[in-house]
């Protein structure tokens, strides 16, 4: 923030605010293992990717208000895939190092990577509309496109579905199936904060991280001129990766206490979360911001991504078990979308 107010380069003041987030995700991850410990993973889970997705929802709404709606959509597709590779990825070969596997349970796992393969149904629907019947995907090149009125109503629409079956998706592991989703976990390694304590903590660590992506967002179409990458690249990969920094550090840290109950929640449970909540409200939001309303119309790279990575998901989560080696392979394949992106 200081560097804002000098008047630093771009490069310098985008690359600040980014590492000025790492202290406040480790923060949130200590304030998560201690609701974890006292309401069980769930909730804990649920907290965790709730606060840790409000960087990204403030970095987008900033964006919205700018016109770059492009850079809106990747930094959506960013953070799906990142949760579902990078974080998973991480957390399955830190968390198995030492040990011949690990176990988390199948039916929850099962329950969130459907909510995953629903949102990404409804996600690609517009995109195959306006590939049928409007002027087609758009570049990877591109700013902010606008596709009509028929593609904008259809994506509201699209929005209100996804909500509705977010908030159904509460009610059901929150209250109606609890037990699921709250496995019992030892308390050691807690500190012993209050729940009060806990969620000031949480929240404290999100207001300063809403204030460092202000300054995050200010600086991007400068900082992606001045190193050199694209604002696609820089939205779909490095924004994605700082806005989940707390669930980067919160999915390996309990991983490697062998909770990987925990770790999956947190990294399908926030990949499902942003494209059953966050998503939509940013379609919702459009209305009111920017140029005009965001249609949830994909270019063909991010296509391909949120299909492969939703797969992915299920596949490697159906029989409740993980190695160190599933995680190589979770990363290896995050690596290879970083590259097409990076060429794209």
């Amino acid at each position: 923030m200081a560097l804002d107010l000098a008047g630093a380069a771009a490069g310098l003041v985008f690359g600040a605010a980014a590492l000025g987030i790492i202290p406040t995700a480790a923060l949130m991850g200590r304030a998560t293992e201690e609701l974890a410990a006292r309401s069980g993973p769930g909730i804990g889970g649920l907290l965790n990717v709730t606060f840790g997705n409000a960087p990204e929802l403030i970095i987008a709404l900033f964006a919205l208000q700018q016109g770059l709606q492009e850079v809106v959509k990747a930094s959506i597709v960013g953070s799906i895939i990142g949760n579902i590779l990078l974080v998973l990825g991480a957390a399955m070969f830190f968390g198995g190092l030492g040990r011949d596997k690990q176990t988390f349970s199948r039916t929850t796992a099962s329950i969130q990577t459907t909510m995953l393969l629903l949102a990404g149904a409804a996600l690609v629907m517009p995109a195959i509309f306006e590939l049928v019947e409007g002027q087609g995907l758009p570049a990877p090149s591109a700013e902010t496109v606008n596709y009509g009125s028929t593609v904008e109503h259809l994506s509201l629409a699209v929005a209100i579905v996804l909500i509705a079956t977010y908030v159904a998706g509460l009610f059901f592991s929150l209250k109606t199936h609890r037990d699921i989703f709250n496995p019992e976990y030892e308390d050691e390694g807690t500190w012993g904060w209050s729940t009060r304590k806990s969620v000031l903590a949480l929240a404290g660590a999100g207001v300063l991280v809403g204030l460092m992506s202000e300054v995050l967002v200010g600086s991007i179409e400068e900082a992606s001129h001045a190193v050199g990458l694209s604002e696609f690249f820089i939205g779909v990969i490095v924004v994605a990766i700082v806005g989940n920094a707390a669930e980067h550090w919160v999915a390996v840290l309990v991983a490697m206490k062998n909770k990987m109950d925990l770790a999956v929640n947190i990294a399908i449970g926030s990949s499902a979360q942003v494209a059953l909540f966050v998503a939509p409200v940013l379609v919702l939001a459009s209305f009111f911001l920017g140029p005009h309303p965001l249609a949830l119309v994909f270019n063909g790279f991010e296509l391909g991504a949120i299909l492969f990575a939703i797969l992915i998901a299920n596949y490697v989560t159906q029989d409740g078990e993980s190695t160190w080696f599933e995680g190589v392979q979770l990363l290896a394949v995050y690596a290879v979308f970083g590259l097409a992106f990076y060429f794209a």
